[in-house]
């Protein structure tokens, strides 16, 4: 969790909002592969990659 406020910091300092909707959309993307890994629908979501 110390991770998460470090980075909030950090945008927040620099100003640097702008960069929040591109961390979040790696976050679930990255969420995404890891859950769909093991199941029927990976070859679909790997196609879109």
């Amino acid at each position: 969790m110390w991770f998460v406020k470090e980075v909030w910091d950090f945008l927040k300092v620099r100003k640097k909002f702008w960069l929040l909707p591109i961390m979040i959309m790696m976050v679930l993307l990255g969420g995404l592969l890891v859950l769909t890994k093991g199941s029927a629908i990976a070859p679909f979501i790997y196609t879109i990659f």
